[in-house]
């Protein structure tokens, strides 16, 4: 039985056409693959060429052309199982658009195996016990404890691994009830156009399009040696597998700062190693140096800065220390070495796009990322000579354009409305982001340094309002008073640019601001609606209402 056309589905989906849904219930012996077309037919087309082609691809979709050129095994093949793939996997058959997933054992990525969900899981815990340690903080809300506060580091990690491998089954079920083919191994570009190769047991499958999501790995830099037992990336440290008295964390990311949050509250000592002149080097300049006073200063943890971590040579648990060589980042002499109890490397991450078919495909990447077009469509290279690759998109850390779980999602779903002909761009600078330390950091948009520099550049007015949590209600009543919100809005039309949050539940505050950026909703709108009182979200209605000079108090 022969698949259904993407014209057709896509028209299904419209409600336009009706058609037996039996079409869309094929066994892969049942399914009906082509012959591979001749390497020539890989060839690029120009960009203005792609524009062509799409206004004319979605025109005959709108003519319901039905009859398929070409007989594929699916309609759209997905490359990785995260967030992003996950996303995309949905929303197509959403589209009722015959979907399979090349999951390469991993459903859920990164994000929710290694990354996202773990670790909210080790600072949900590690949190309790902060707050329980913290005599002081209790004794304000009329609160004693008697004796230490005792916790048992394997629970606290079996945690993290029960509720990823619950969120996994969740991602799983829902494809599954939604129709989507996994297959389990992981999935290459062939060379040839519109296949894809399950490298688990080497079958070829063909799909009308690809969609590459291979997600990303930790980056490790030169000189470094990860045993992931005393020298570790973020993969070895949700494992929790110690809690090490003194541990150095190199880089001063989203990623090492949650970390330091972790083991602070359980015990350990902290020194970061940052390369760059300053702490927390990717944060709005403002906002890193009440972070460096609320999460830094009054905790047990130091820094060196300027420095690189030229040499670390792994130790033995409770035998030997894991030893740090360190060299000035400007001269590359060497200024330190330190020996502590455990490393974790936090110096970012790579895309995942090695022996994926990339070359074959004609397909060159810079540093593993693959450069794309604002739909997601590949490009053949980086910069004004790349051209679009037909039928293949990639979405998520392995385009580079925002390394973020939900970023991957939005642009899985945008890859599908293009392929459907629907025309849509992720808007970026409406993509919040959030560190989710004690109290936590969000935002959304520019830095305000990058803000002062894009309105010198755009020729605008750059407006700057704060609302503090001293002032806040809910936050006095949690004896959280410290942290701002601070808006950054166009003077001349009055729609917000940007917002920064450190303070008690920052994460979940942003979203306003985010929902505000993208629609384009100004701060005199905003300083109008009404905040439920007394909440944590007056803090920034704190801030509209001063963009205005309307006084929130």
């Amino acid at each position: 039985m022969a698949v259904v056309s993407r014209s057709a589905v896509c028209a299904l989906a419209l409600g336009l056409v009706l058609t037996s849904t039996s079409a869309f219930s094929l066994s892969n012996s049942g399914t009906k693959s082509v012959g591979s077309p001749s390497r020539s037919a890989f060839n690029v087309i120009g960009r203005a060429s792609a524009n062509t082609n799409e206004q004319s691809s979605s025109r005959s979709w709108s003519a319901l052309r039905m009859s398929a050129e070409v007989e594929y095994d699916f309609d759209v093949a997905v490359i990785g199982c995260g967030v992003g793939g996950h996303g995309a996997a949905l929303h197509s058959r959403a589209q009722n658009l015959k979907t399979a997933v090349f999951a390469g054992n991993d459903v859920g990525g990164t994000c929710v195996n290694r990354g996202c969900v773990p670790s909210k899981a080790l600072l949900a815990a590690s949190g309790r016990v902060r707050e329980m340690q913290d005599s002081a903080h209790l004794g304000e809300f009329g609160i004693e404890l008697e004796g230490t506060v005792k916790f048992d580091r394997a629970k606290i990690a079996a945690h993290a691994k029960n509720l990823a491998n619950r969120v996994k089954g969740n991602l799983e079920a829902s494809l599954v009830g939604l129709g989507v083919d996994v297959v389990e191994g992981r999935g290459a570009l062939t060379g040839n156009p519109h296949e894809v190769k399950d490298e688990a047991t080497g079958k070829v499958y063909t799909a009308r399009d690809i969609i590459l999501a291979p997600g990303s790995i930790p980056f490790v830099p030169p000189g470094i040696t990860v045993d992931e037992k005393t020298v570790y990336t973020s993969d070895g440290a949700l494992e929790l597998g110690s809690v090490p008295e003194w541990v150095a964390i190199v880089g001063s990311g989203y990623i090492g700062l949650e970390f330091s949050d972790v083991y602070t509250a359980l015990g350990s000592e902290v020194t970061f190693i940052e390369a760059l002149p300053n702490i927390m080097p990717t944060f709005d300049k403002e906002i890193a140096k009440l972070a460096e006073r609320m999460l830094i200063r009054d905790r047990a943890i130091d820094f060196r800065t300027g420095v690189f971590a030229s040499e670390v040579i792994p130790g033995i648990l409770g035998e030997k220390p894991v030893t740090i060589k360190m060299i000035d980042a400007e001269t590359k002499e060497h200024v330190e070495t330190l020996e502590v109890d455990a490393c974790m490397v936090a110096t970012g991450r790579v895309p995942n796009t090695a022996n994926m078919g990339l070359e074959d495909a004609g397909i060159e990447t810079q540093r593993g990322f693959v450069a794309v077009d604002e739909t997601m469509k590949v490009l053949s290279k980086h910069g004004d000579e790349g051209e679009v690759i037909p039928n293949v998109y990639c979405i998520g850390d392995a385009n580079g354009k925002m390394m973020l779980a939900h970023a991957a999602s939005a642009q899985g779903i945008s890859a599908i409305e293009n392929i459907c002909g629907r025309a849509h761009v992720v808007n970026h600078d409406a993509v919040p982001a959030a560190c989710f330390t004690h109290p936590e950091i969000a935002m959304v948009g520019p830095t305000e340094e990058q803000a002062i520099v894009l309105a010198e550049k755009e020729g605008w007015t750059l407006g700057k309002s704060q609302g503090n949590f001293r002032a806040n209600s809910k936050a006095l009543a949690e004896l959280e008073g410290n942290g701002i919100a601070k808006v950054l809005y166009n003077k001349d039309n009055g729609k917000v640019v940007a917002v920064h949050i450190i303070g008690i539940h920052a994460a979940d505050l942003i979203q306003e601001c985010a929902n505000a950026v993208s629609a384009g909703t100004t701060v005199k709108e905003l300083s109008m609606m009404v905040h439920t009182h007394p909440t944590l979200c007056e803090v920034l209605d704190e801030a509209f209402k001063g963009a205005v000079g309307m006084s929130g108090h």
